[in-house]
């Protein structure tokens, strides 16, 4: 087991430039972010030069860039690929975050390598496999335990990612193909369309409805806020929020959330420097959730769905007691306000919504009543006041910065024992009040004013004893600021990948189109691990055999109450979606798997 108490990362999603400063600002130990291209969110690419200035501000606070190129690859993009890498590697990227196996083929530079959950990290042996390969980090499934991610820290010494917060896949990472089978849209290209979020009903042989018309495969969201201790005893190096199309004032209440917690922990864990200022209190129950699941943490099995909507329905806050028009009475303690978003479920179960216009002391008058009637439940989807706190809170993330003058010079000291010595070039005349001239360079230096610096403590020595003009102290401090800053951004350590390693034995001889490999150089890389390539990825080339289009710990016989482990049930069930294609359901109990085959 990995030593307790060491340092643990807190890792945040970044759509963008301005959600990666403030996932920064907020308190993250890491920022993870797509490239233009590659990435398994095809709609949050950003560009070299946007990734640039990303990297450029965290590496002040030591914090650390991955990008994601966690897409399965085709021959023709390869060199496409390996142009990026180095690219990516040449502005001062950390380290990126990959799923396809020609990685280890291409001539890349000596940047670390994290392997994606994508990579379908579900076994030891594929994880020593990886280690073997110099692949610093592996992403471990959601679907994993406490206890399986503890077996993964105790027996191999190799970083580990474990999701904490954010949506949940319903499949294996890497291992689902609904989308793809569906419409072409494959979730290992970054192209996933989201099939697990819409209507189905379970069916039997006979077409005998189980579950009719609910959101099956739709899973509530991942939130293990109350287990950080428990990861970080079992030694786990990185907390990871899941969100790269989520947006600024997601990113920021979250990662708001996840530093408080951590540092509640203990302050010392963090890797990255750096005081962070606010007086924002997050909420996680006032952002974006399908309701918050531990998923299989505790290795117990429960209700890991939300059948209702996979939207965000809100906080509960009472329930309809009379409606007049477009006002409503209700029965609540919760304090609402104009503009307030709020939800409720229409007769056919679908969610429906209104804003609050006006408030008085009994009614609430809303833009649309709808159908809202006597005994509606009615939730908050929106609260009006805490995201106009969110989207103003002030976040301000500095260093310290110990000054020290005397009539020689100014000496600074920051982080990592880091110091300068800025000498005064020029003389300077005797001052007639040292101690106004003693105040007003005291004065002059606090002012550090936009850059990443406050200054922790200030000495002007007691021999003192120059006058120096304002204008003059303010260009040495500005001068002496930017010499730390350069001295700083030279002595930040980036980690080296040893490229080298030897074609160890792969754990699996013979492999089908599950292990995505869609490219010759990957293949290559297989075989030369003593691999039989039967079949290429599901993208290339449709399996003749019946397709495995999904594996989940989600099982539908447990939440409909015909567990096979309470009563054995030997019907065969078919999940059935809103045009009436029916996908064969097979359940391997001794594993507690559900798993979904096509309907061809």
């Amino acid at each position: 087991m990995k030593v307790k108490n060491k340092k643990i990362e807190l890792l945040a999603p970044a759509k963008d430039k301005e959600c990666a400063i403030a996932a920064i600002n907020a308190g993250a130990d890491a920022v993870y972010i797509g490239a233009r291209s590659f990435g398994a969110r095809k709609k949050a690419g950003n560009s070299l030069e946007d990734i640039k200035e990303i990297v450029d501000y965290a590496h002040k606070f030591l914090v650390k860039v991955y990008v994601t190129v966690n897409t399965i690859l085709y021959d023709d993009e390869l060199p496409e690929v390996e142009r990026l890498v180095w690219q990516l590697y040449e502005i001062g990227v950390d380290a990126i975050i990959f799923q396809d196996f020609s990685f280890f083929e291409m001539a890349l530079p000596p940047i670390p390598l994290h392997a994606s959950t994508q990579c379908n990290n579900d076994e030891l042996d594929k994880i020593k496999f990886l280690h073997k390969c110099n692949v610093e980090r592996i992403v471990l499934p959601r679907e994993f335990s406490l206890e399986q991610i503890k077996e993964v820290t105790k027996n191999i010494d190799v970083e580990t990612e474990v999701f904490v917060h954010g949506a949940l896949c319903v499949s294996y990472s890497g291992q689902c193909y609904l989308s793809q089978h569906i419409g072409g849209r494959s979730a290992n290209r970054g192209e996933c369309a989201q099939p697990c979020r819409k209507k189905y009903s379970m069916v039997d042989e006979f077409d005998n409805v189980i579950l009719d018309s609910q959101y099956l495969l739709s899973m509530k969201d991942n939130n293990l806020i109350n287990h950080l201790k428990e990861l970080i005893d079992a030694g786990v190096d990185s907390l990871k929020i899941e969100g790269r199309l989520k947006d600024k004032d997601y990113v920021t209440n979250v990662v708001s959330a996840y530093r408080q917690a951590i540092d509640a922990i203990s302050p010392r864990l963090r890797p990255s420097v750096g005081k962070i200022k606010t007086d924002f209190v997050p909420n996680l129950d006032k952002t974006f959730n399908r309701n918050y699941t531990n998923f299989y943490f505790d290795s117990k099995r429960k209700d890991f769905i939300n059948p209702l909507s996979p939207k965000h329905v809100g906080e509960y806050i009472g329930e309809v007691v009379s409606v007049k028009g477009n006002s409503l009475l209700i029965n609540t303690k919760v304090k609402l306000n104009e503009n307030d978003k709020i939800t409720y479920f229409e007769d056919r179960g679908d969610v429906s919504g209104t804003t609050i216009t006006k408030i008085n002391e009994k009614f609430i008058y809303v833009l649309s009543s709808g159908s809202i009637k006597k005994g509606t439940k009615l939730y908050r989807n929106y609260d009006f006041e805490f995201n106009k706190t969110l989207s103003q809170a002030l976040f301000s993330r500095k260093i310290p910065a110990d000054i020290r003058v005397n009539n020689k010079g100014v000496t600074i000291r920051s982080i990592k024992e880091i110091e300068i010595f800025y000498p005064f070039n020029e003389k300077f005349e005797t001052a007639n009040n040292v101690e106004k001239s003693r105040e007003t360079v005291e004065k002059q230096f606090l002012k550090l004013g936009d850059t990443e610096f406050y200054a922790s403590q200030i000495k002007v020595s007691q021999d003192f004893n120059l006058f120096i003009p304002v204008s003059k102290i303010n260009e040495i401090r500005r001068e002496a600021i930017a010499r730390l800053q350069n001295l700083l951004k030279e002595n930040y350590s980036a980690r080296i990948r040893d490229v080298n390693f030897d074609y160890d034995a792969y754990p699996h001889k013979e492999l089908g189109y599950s292990f995505n490999i869609s490219n010759n150089l990957a293949k290559s890389f297989y075989e030369k691990c003593g691999c039989n390539v039967k079949e290429m990825a599901f993208e290339s080339s449709v399996p003749d055999t019946n397709i495995l289009l999904m594996k989940t710990k989600h099982c539908l016989r447990y939440f409909a109450g015909i567990c096979n482990k309470q009563k054995s049930d030997n019907k065969k069930l078919f999940l059935k979606d809103e045009f009436g294609n029916k996908y064969p359901l097979e359940f391997d109990c001794k594993n507690c798997l559900m798993k979904i085959f096509n309907n061809d």
